[in-house]
């Protein structure tokens, strides 16, 4: 099972690593970094960088293809290049996949139309310029062989969500215990819904793209 994971500048390192630490523990699965060059390629962050082991044009095929989010997503909207790319492997795929604003580019390749998807909460009514329907109150949301994924963390709950479904409950159930996933966050900041309207606010004010 070959698992695609598409790299670009500026993307957030954990809407990639997170569902790579799950999807890799399937037993059989083989995970490959791509990017536009072979090497490293530098996060939001700027203070850590992933490496790409393959070019966009070595990876022709995958049965799960995952696109992450960031800062970086913005260029990747009006690359030629990345669009095509997406298009070319989702026709090869079981599973199509984003984390975050990584839907955006699943949108721009037009593989959205139509379809329920999410997003980072900042950004979720962007959906909408792709034809796609923002759907912000699940943290995964599975429409046909499409399935996309909240803000940063929510790509950890996406890939125990494909895990499940490629391999079987008992291998989800195991892979959540082996990384020991088990949520319980100091503070209720984790979604809108809960967080204080105030910093609601001051996020939507700043545009804060986190991931």
């Amino acid at each position: 099972m070959r698992i695609a994971v598409l790299l670009y500048d500026d993307f957030t390192a954990l809407d990639a690593v997170g569902p790579c630490e799950v999807l890799s523990r399937i037993p059989g699965a083989e995970v490959v970094f791509t990017a536009a060059k072979p090497g490293p390629v530098r996060t939001d962050m700027k203070t850590l960088a992933l490496t790409a082991d393959a070019a966009l044009d070595e990876v022709d095929s995958a049965d799960v293809l995952l696109v992450p989010g960031g800062p970086g997503t913005e260029a990747q909207l009006t690359d030629p290049a990345v669009l095509e790319w997406v298009r070319a492997v989702d026709a090869t795929t079981t599973w199509t996949t984003s984390v975050c604003t990584g839907s955006l580019v699943l949108g721009a390749a037009g593989l959205l139309t139509g379809r329920r998807a999410t997003s980072h909460w900042i950004c979720l009514d962007e959906l909408t310029r792709f034809g796609a329907e923002p759907t912000g109150t699940e943290r995964v949301v599975v429409d046909g062989k499409y399935a996309t994924a909240a803000g940063v963390s929510a790509g950890i709950d996406l890939a125990l969500t494909l895990t499940g479904l490629l391999a079987g409950d008992a291998t989800a159930e195991a892979i959540q215990l082996i990384i020991e996933y088990d949520p319980q966050p100091p503070y209720s900041a984790g979604s809108i819904a809960t967080a204080p309207p105030e910093l609601v606010a001051e996020l939507r004010a700043k545009r804060l793209l986190l991931g």
